[in-house]
């Protein structure tokens, strides 16, 4: 096979002038500019500081940090060293923290150094030899020990089958699965996303999404470097600060609660989105109401798309013309993946009618890392993946998503399995059984609501509920309402029917 090293090829695509400016940090208290230069100097320090550590080959390195440049850079020195990314959500808590270093078991953990005390005792405890620290000031000891090192670098060589990251995500059981992704993978999807979203010579990327996960790590970023495209960068999503840095901005990507909240600011008009090419929406559903409002607002189509952690993108609305957009779907099958939809016995359904929708492309996932059943039962004997969404398919192709086979809820563009939310609960005092369940929200897409049921004689406070998940959980899993009901409804085979809750809660936050 071809060496593939995924960093070579976004290095290969810098432009000719490395002193031009790649990324301006615009919410740092004094202009922060990087150049090219600085990209490829940083990284290839990190990349030396990870080789002098003599890891084995192809070692996962968790990071849990806050959004940085630097973060990002430590992500594309992993990559330059040849060892396998792992990102995970800042939000994350010592419970959740513990089940991924155990089941990665990473040789490396980057953190926050407000978090270095509980991490690193969870990472040794798990034989993690190596634990740094990455502030979102440029300070922290990985930086520190980088700097020690030498400024050049020859990137790793790996093919395109090698692992470049695992992305833990939702699993059946609650428990998540890490997404096992190749240089090939996220190559192949950047690639294919740059020529058909019209990336052009004099493109800017407002970057204001998070760098933990598909849409913001490697859609947005990969975009930007692929095409040596300058970033304005913010670690923290303003909607005002965005708003004020559109004028200089031809490319942005959101989750729909990022548009609804841009939307809420007076300061968003057509002349603030003069020089823009091309707004993104993914990771959760758009509402038709956002669609159509930002439309009105400032004279831009969103454009919709589909993706996954196994799969990166697998489907876009069409960039031109941009009228083509059809809000309510997210479009056709890019170049060189397929798209299809079967029933539950695993034929092909025709178009219009409802059922699992399957992949296949060079952008679908290697597997779950340490769950070969759970992999082999995800594909089809034939080999394409089922995504576990559920949708249909136009005449010409087109796909709408109508619903997920797995209960997973997408609540500000972030995943939340209900399953692992309601083993947090359980163990709660005064719980007796809780169904957790995602209904809609104007703002998050959808919110996760907890529906309980007491103990005889128990009393349940829902701020000390939620205080007590907070310290365990990410805070975007900690349920946004608490209801309790005497019994929880269940069919005759006694499962919990969340339908009906989804039905009778689904107005909860109307208006």
């Amino acid at each position: 096979m071809t060496q593939q090293n995924l960093f070579a090829a976004l290095r290969a695509a810098f432009p000719a002038d490395l002193d031009a400016i790649a990324i301006e940090a615009a919410d740092s208290h004094e202009p922060l500019l990087y150049t090219w230069r600085d990209l490829d100097r940083g990284t290839a320090m990190i990349a030396n500081l990870i080789d002098s550590l003599a890891l084995p080959p192809q070692s996962r390195i968790a990071a849990h940090t806050d959004k940085s440049v630097e973060a990002l850079m430590l992500y594309l020195a992993v990559l330059r060293a040849g060892h396998v990314y792992l990102p995970l959500n800042s939000a994350y808590q010592a419970a959740e923290l513990d089940y991924f270093i155990g089941n990665a078991e990473p040789a490396m953990v980057v953190c926050a150094s407000r978090n270095f005390g509980w991490i690193s005792k969870l990472a040794f405890g798990h034989r993690t030899r190596h634990v740094f620290t990455l502030d979102d000031d440029r300070r922290g000891t990985l930086l520190d020990r980088a700097a020690l090192h030498a400024d050049a670098q020859a990137p790793a060589q790996r093919e395109a089958s090698d692992l470049a990251a695992i992305l833990y995500t939702s699993g059946t059981t609650g428990r998540s699965k890490g997404a096992m992704l190749t240089h090939g993978n996220l190559l192949s999807n950047a690639r294919v996303l740059k020529s058909l979203w019209g990336w052009t010579g004099g493109d800017v990327l407002l970057h204001a999404l998070p760098i933990f996960h598909v849409h913001g790590l490697f859609v947005a970023s990969h975009g930007a470097l692929l095409n040596g495209s300058k970033m304005i960068w913010f670690n923290r999503f303003d909607p005002r600060a965005v708003v004020a840095r559109l004028p200089d901005t031809t490319v942005f990507m959101g989750v729909p609660t990022l548009y609804t909240r841009l939307l809420a600011e007076p300061s968003l008009t057509p002349e603030a989105c003069g020089l823009m090419r091309l707004f993104v929406s993914g990771s959760a559903p758009l509402l038709t109401e956002t669609f159509d409002a930002w439309r009105e607002r400032t004279g831009h189509t969103l454009l919709e798309r589909y993706g996954m952690s196994e799969t990166l993108m697998l489907t876009s609305n069409p960039y031109r013309p941009e009228s083509a957009r059809r809000s309510g779907t997210v479009g056709q099958a890019l170049p060189g993946v397929a798209v299809r939809v079967h029933d539950d016995k695993g034929r092909p359904l025709p178009a219009g009618e409802i059922g699992g929708i399957e992949v296949k492309g060079p952008n679908v996932f290697k597997g779950y890392w340490r769950m070969p059943e759970q992999t082999a039962d995800d594909f089809t004997t034939d080999l394409w993946f089922k995504t576990g969404d559920v949708g249909t398919l136009d005449a010409d192709g087109t796909l709408r998503i109508v619903g997920r086979s797995k209960d997973l809820i997408i609540t500000g563009g972030y995943n939340v399995y209900p399953t692992e939310v309601e083993g947090y609960l359980n163990e709660l005092p005064g719980v007796a059984e809780s169904a957790v369940i995602g209904v809609p929200h104007p703002d998050f897409g959808e919110a996760v609501v907890a529906v309980l049921v007491a103990r005889p004689g128990a009393s349940i406070d829902e701020a000390a509920l939620a205080a007590a998940l907070k310290a365990r959980i990410a805070g975007f899993k900690v349920p946004k309402r608490v209801l309790l009901r005497p019994e929880l409804p269940r069919n005759a085979m006694g499962k919990v029917q969340k339908n009906l809750l989804r039905e009778q809660y689904r107005a909860l936050f109307a208006g």
